[in-house]
Formats: C-alpha cells, sequence, structure tokens
C-alpha cells in the first residue's frame, strides 16, 4: 500500500510539473506574440522575449506589470473630439518663408493643423513679469477662463491667482482649471483643495491615489494654459508657485520664459484645453464664450503642436527631427533637461557634420541631480561631432526654446528628454518670425556662461563617469 501511494505521489508531482510547464509554455508565447506586434524597439523587444523564456513565470509578470504600455491605451480611450461649434470664418492666408515651404508642408502633415497668419507674440522674463500679466488678463475677462498648470501651489501667488478666479466667475465668466495630479501635489492638491472650496471648477488631470493605478503616474499633463475669453492666450514654461518669482529671492529660484498670444492661432490653443478638460471632467465646453471668431492681431504666424502618449504620440519630437533636417545655418536651443533619444542626437550630429552652427544651452544644476549626470554621460557623440554645449550659471533656468536660421521658433512647455518627448501632454508653438526669432537668439547668447569640452567630459573620475554612465540607463524614466 505504502509502495502504491508513493508511486501514486510520484506521479501526481510529475503530472504537476508538467502542467506548470505547459502553463508557463502558454504564457511565454502569449508574450512573445504581445511584444512581437506591439514593440518597435528592437532591443526592448529582445529583452522582453528573452526574460519570458527564461523565466516564464516571474519575466511574464513583470512584463504584464511594466512593459504594456497602459499609457497609451487609457489615452486613446479616454480622447475626445474638441467642439464641433468652432467658428470656420476664413482665416488670413499665412505666410512661410520660401525655405520652410517643405517644412510648413510635413509639420500640417504631422498635426492636421494649418499656420495660421495675423497673431501677435510677448515674451516674458520669470514671473516677476508674467503674474502681473496674467492676473491684470483674468481682471479682464469677462466671459471665460480656461487655466491649466502643471505645478500650482497653495503659496501667495498660488492663492492671489485662486482668488482672481473666484472674482472672474464672480462677473459671470465661466471658469475651468485642470491641475496635474502629481506636479500640483499627489496627494489632493491645497490649490485644488482651495479652488473647490472657492466654487471654481477644478479638475485633477489622472490623478490616483490607488497603488493599482501607479502605471499611470507618468502621464501627465506638463502644459501651461491661460486662456481669456478665448482670445488671448499665455503659455510657456511657467509654473504657478512663489519660486517663480525671483526679484522675491525665494529658497530656490526658478528662472522661466511665458509667452503672451493673440491671434487666430488662440483657437488652436483654446482646443487643446477643451480636449484636456475632457479627460477630467467628461464637460465639452462650446459656444462663442470659448471659441469667438477672432480677427488679426499682428505679423506672425504661427501653429500649436501638442503631444502625448495618445494619437499625438512624438509629435513635438517628429517635428524637432523634421525642422533639424531643413536647417541652413543655424540651430539654438536652450533647455532645463537635455537628454533626447538617439534619432534627434544622430540628427544633432548630423547638423554640425555638415556645417550647421548647433548650440545647445543646459543649467549648470538642474533641480534634478540624476538628469545632470545622466547628462553628462549622454553627449558625448554631440561633442564629438562639433555641436557646441553651453552651460548657464545658477539660478535654475528652466525656459524652453528653439530657433532655426534666425525666422523658426518653438516655443512652449516641452522638454528636450523622453519623458516630454514620448510620455507628457505638451503643448509647443511652432512660430515663423524674424523678430521673435532674433529676440530668443539673443535671450539664448546670454545665456552661454562657459562652453562644456570633451576635455571636461574626459577629465571626471572614473567613479564619476560610471555613475553618469549608470544613470543614463534610466533616460527612458528621467
Amino acid at each position: 500500500m505504502e509502495e502504491v501511494l508513493t508511486r501514486w505521489l510520484g506521479t501526481t508531482a510529475s503530472l504537476r510539473t508538467e502542467i506548470v510547464a505547459a502553463i508557463g509554455l502558454v504564457i511565454s508565447l502569449g508574450v512573445s506574440v504581445h511584444v512581437l506586434l506591439r514593440k518597435r524597439v528592437v532591443g526592448a523587444a529582445i529583452g522582453w522575449i528573452g526574460l519570458a523564456w527564461l523565466a516564464p513565470v516571474f519575466g511574464s509578470l513583470l512584463y504584464i506589470t511594466f512593459g504594456i504600455n497602459r499609457v497609451e491605451r487609457r489615452a486613446r480611450r479616454l480622447k475626445r473630439r474638441p467642439s464641433q461649434t468652432i467658428d470656420d470664418t476664413p482665416q488670413p492666408s499665412a505666410h512661410v518663408p520660401e525655405a520652410f515651404r517643405a517644412l510648413d508642408r510635413a509639420v500640417q502633415a504631422i498635426t492636421g493643423l494649418p499656420t495660421v497668419a495675423g497673431n501677435r507674440i510677448e515674451i516674458f522674463r520669470n514671473g516677476d513679469e508674467a503674474y502681473p500679466a496674467m492676473l491684470d488678463a483674468i481682471g479682464q475677462a469677462r466671459r471665460s477662463v480656461a487655466l491649466s498648470s502643471y505645478i500650482f501651489r497653495d503659496d501667495e501667488i498660488g492663492r492671489a491667482f485662486c482668488d482672481a478666479l473666484k472674482a472672474a466667475q464672480a462677473r459671470g465668466a465661466e471658469v475651468r482649471v485642470i491641475l496635474d495630479g502629481i506636479g500640483s501635489g499627489y496627494f489632493f492638491p491645497a490649490a485644488w483643495r482651495r479652488l473647490r472650496r472657492l466654487g471654481v471648477p477644478a479638475g485633477l488631470f489622472m490623478h490616483s491615489v490607488l497603488p493599482w493605478r501607479m502605471p499611470f503616474l507618468n502621464l501627465r499633463t506638463h502644459k501651461k494654459l491661460l486662456i481669456l475669453d478665448g482670445q488671448t492666450a499665455f503659455t510657456g514654461g511657467v509654473n504657478i508657485s512663489d519660486g517663480n518669482r525671483v526679484r522675491e529671492k525665494p529658497d530656490f529660484p526658478i528662472r522661466d520664459t511665458h509667452f503672451r498670444i493673440e491671434g487666430p492661432v488662440v483657437e488652436h490653443l483654446t482646443q487643446a484645453f477643451i480636449a484636456d478638460w475632457l479627460f477630467v471632467s467628461d464637460e465639452e465646453l462650446e459656444g462663442e464664450a470659448w471659441l469667438p471668431p477672432l480677427a488679426p492681431a499682428g505679423t506672425v504666424t504661427a501653429r500649436v503642436v501638442t503631444s502625448g502618449p495618445d494619437a499625438d504620440i512624438e509629435k513635438i519630437a517628429t517635428v524637432i527631427l523634421q525642422v533639424i533636417a531643413c536647417a541652413r545655418h543655424s540651430i539654438r536651443l536652450t533647455t532645463p533637461y537635455f537628454l533626447p533619444n538617439d534619432l534627434i542626437v544622430n540628427a544633432l550630429c548630423l547638423a554640425a557634420t555638415r556645417g550647421i552652427e548647433v548650440d545647445v544651452v543646459i543649467p549648470k544644476a538642474s533641480d534634478h541631480r540624476f538628469v545632470d549626470w545622466a547628462t553628462r554621460g549622454h553627449i558625448d557623440p554631440l561633442l564629438k561631432s562639433g555641436v557646441r554645449i553651453w552651460i548657464d550659471g545658477p539660478p535654475f533656468d528652466h525656459s524652453k526654446a528653439m530657433t532655426v536660421d534666425g525666422q523658426w521658433c518653438f516655443i512652449g512647455s516641452a522638454n528636450w528628454d523622453s519623458r516630454s518627448f514620448r510620455l507628457n501632454f505638451e503643448l509647443n508653438v511652432e512660430v515663423y518670425d524674424v523678430p521673435l526669432a532674433r529676440a530668443l537668439e539673443a535671450f539664448i547668447a546670454g545665456k552661454r556662461r562657459t562652453r562644456l569640452t570633451q576635455a571636461d567630459l574626459d577629465a571626471r573620475a572614473l567613479p564619476v563617469r560610471l555613475r553618469d554612465a549608470a544613470v543614463r540607463l534610466l533616460l527612458p524614466y528621467l
């Protein structure tokens, strides 16, 4: 009897092992099929397939948890069409310089939007200049106020904005506010709570304190938008916090650049806000309070480019690749974080090797030390190709701007890193205007304090070089 029982247990254990092996085989096959159909990066695809076969259960669980782009799936499911009541009055014909005609066609194909003429753009430096203009504009709004900010602090300037928004609503203006669910504070941001107490409609973008929603942490709205009566807009890099008021000497001052825009292109900005408000509230904003007919306000030709992990994926990065290829004389840019993907790095290298002057300005020290380390481990090919990289001294400058050939500009919220190019919801404005390009080139040139050379990189101690190279491996997540 004991021998029969032993034989039965052995047979059962063998059968159990075969069942587990069969289940592992099926799971590994399923992961492999999904990877082959979904993963475009060859290295990542090989890595996930190898892990799934070497450790079928553990590897497959890792892939299911971290490898599937739920961010993209979620974004596409939530995407809604903007208002169908947009005024379709013919806009002035846009004038694009001959040298940029091909670029104009390419960006229209990428964005589905035409360039529009008749705009006016004004530059503001830091919150010291931007906040008074923004608060004054809110104070003059009569029909609608739309505000979206990645960071909105419940500090002195944040409370001033809350009060101004409440006053606008009391005058009869429709007010809508979007705060990012991470950037403005993870556990129910204080500014959001204040707005709700004041009765101002405010939503948190993709916010959840639930652990199983953690895969959506990277799905952020990084846009900075303020739109008044559908006619005047502010956008750029300035968040809402006391740190941006540099003249007040905060503990960690943040320099930045913001822009006021008037003219027909404001409709593009409003449409972007309308789509984001649908993410937050399921409410569609309609009517002339939000989308009035827009008359020409200046001589600038412009177009909005949005990007995010949905149907807009990598559109800003693609536009940058297109304009680098079109450059004939110069490419100038400043960014607080500089970790572009290999495609953009190669494009900049090729531009420099064909004689284009390429100047990149980055901070001496940003507000994220790991990013600074990774940048030093990432820029070697650029320096070897003749790209000039300049270091801007403190305080930290959060500005983002790009010019090409002294005629084309790119301004907005997107940093030069994988997070902005692929994961965040971003908004940039493409501008064809020589005066603005000259102003931005002078601004970028004024930030060129010290040139970073290959000798500087080579002089790093071996432990520092290893640290920088290791942190660089986190590039897709920084």
